[in-house]
């Protein structure tokens, strides 16, 4: 049987294509722009301290709770053993101080400021809160927050990426409602407690994936605060009543 040479050369052009496609796919360059998943842990700060000798601008710094609140957390992200490859914080005082303590326990100190990480109040279902807030206000917070989760959630690109940001709760009940696709007034029906850990993941595809919101099991329950809305519960051990009468 004789084949032509149109034959041939289409038998060549598609075994070159089994041979070589495979390699081009495996390419260092594909690799390392392929979308891969970053996750991002998000940290409350700690209770802080509330008073009229706040700075103005960068607000109250922890209460002698709020640090250990935050020692706490540091221990329990030094537990984990994966590493973080950028660091992040608030330019609020309250938001730089348990970094501080994170980064004591966890051996960096390398955090970058990033403003669009203030706190600040997005629009809400609640009236009451819309009713004490100027439109600017509400509509600046909203641009500041969809720009920061435009440029911190999406997919990392050729290795997996983790990121820790330290932050507030406002911000980071907004940042869930928007992961989680639902309405973002919504947030106030979210509660994040002080020094908790919110994790998000960001698959490969641009999907996200809620692995934890308001983590405080590193944080025994008399030690917790903010973390239901509630008035605060004794932050002490009670103390058992003595008596003087014999047994």
């Amino acid at each position: 049987m004789r084949c032509s040479s149109i034959t041939l050369s289409w038998l060549a052009t598609w075994l070159a294509g089994i041979v070589f496609l495979p390699l081009a796919m495996a390419s260092p360059g594909m690799k390392e722009s392929a979308p891969v998943a970053r996750t991002l842990v998000l940290v409350r700060h700690g209770q802080y301290l509330e008073g009229p000798d706040a700075d103005e601008t960068l607000g109250p710094g922890l209460s002698a709770l709020g640090i250990a609140q935050a020692r706490m957390t540091g221990s329990r992200l030094a537990s984990f053993p994966e590493t973080f490859d950028a660091l992040y914080v608030s330019p609020l005082q309250r938001a730089k101080d348990t970094a501080a303590s994170i980064g004591e326990a966890i051996g960096r100190s390398d955090f970058k400021v990033l403003d669009d990480l203030t706190e600040c109040t997005p629009p809400t279902r609640r009236k009451d809160i819309m009713a004490r807030r100027k439109p600017d206000s509400l509509a600046a917070c909203t641009a500041q927050l969809d720009r920061l989760f435009a440029e911190h959630f999406k997919p990392a690109v050729g290795k997996p990426r983790r990121e820790l940001l330290v932050c507030h709760g406002n911000v980071i009940r907004y940042l869930v409602t928007r992961a989680m696709g639902v309405d973002t007034q919504s947030w106030l029906t979210l509660s994040v407690g002080h020094a908790s850990l919110t994790t998000i993941r960001v698959n490969p595809d641009g999907s996200y994936k809620l692995l934890g919101i308001g983590d405080t099991g590193h944080i025994p329950p008399n030690l917790s605060t903010a973390a239901s809305g509630d008035p605060e519960k004794r932050l002490v051990p009670a103390v058992l009543p003595t008596s003087d009468a014999a047994d």
